[in-house]
């Protein structure tokens, strides 16, 4: 299968999303369009631009003093980190400095932090930034580890989600089924309908793109 990207533009600003319609499996659902996100994630100035788009729900009212960065983000999250200590931006976090931070993934999908790391992590306001917000699986794993190195939770961001909250968290995101694909699906494999209707898997999906048949 020929990859073809659709681009849809983010109301109010130059970032665009793109995305192919069809039948993809990632590790924990079946989902009905492929969101290409690595431009965003891996261009600066779109990492400048979606970083400046989230950070408006932080800005002013949360503490946040690390920023965990999941599926790859790690240049969003530190374009966001950039302008949450803009000068002339109020932040409440006290040492004006916001570390960014990327677990370690274990064979069972826990995320784990290192020696070096984890102090990253304890006592701090941690921010969970992923590429999408979907299932909600790795959002809640990455919350589960904040909590149990000993940080403090203060929100969940994507640059698209196709859930409003996750772990009692509102996701706040750029794009979401609100805004764009409304007729956005992420089913379970056993309840995946295009599998019960007899259409073939397109390809397998993770958080570094895409493999098709």
């Amino acid at each position: 299968m020929a990859i073809q990207l659709i681009e849809y533009p983010t109301p109010g600003s130059n970032l665009p999303l793109r995305v192919c319609r069809g039948h993809f499996a990632t590790s924990h659902s079946h989902i009905n369009y492929y969101i290409d996100l690595t431009l965003t994630k891996h261009r600066l100035s779109e990492a400048r631009e979606a970083a400046a788009e989230l950070c408006g729900s932080f800005r002013t009212s949360t503490v946040v003093d690390t920023i965990l960065c999941l599926d790859g983000t790690e240049v969003v999250g530190a374009c966001m980190a950039s302008e949450l200590t803009k000068a002339g931006f109020t932040n409440m976090n006290a040492h004006r400095t916001i570390y960014v931070v990327t677990p370690e993934h274990t064979a069972g999908s826990q995320l784990i932090f290192r020696d070096n790391s984890a102090p990253m992590i304890v006592g701090k306001h941690v921010l969970v930034l992923a590429a999408s917000v979907t299932t909600g699986f790795t959002a809640r794993a990455a919350i589960e580890a904040i909590r149990y190195y000993g940080g403090i939770p203060v929100g969940i961001c994507a640059i698209f989600a196709s859930v409003k909250a996750c772990e009692g968290f509102p996701v706040t995101s750029i794009f979401n089924t609100d805004n764009v694909l409304d007729d956005y699906e992420s089913r379970d494999a056993h309840d995946c309908p295009l599998c019960k209707a007899g259409y073939k898997i397109d390809g397998l999906v993770n958080a570094h793109g895409i493999s098709t048949f």
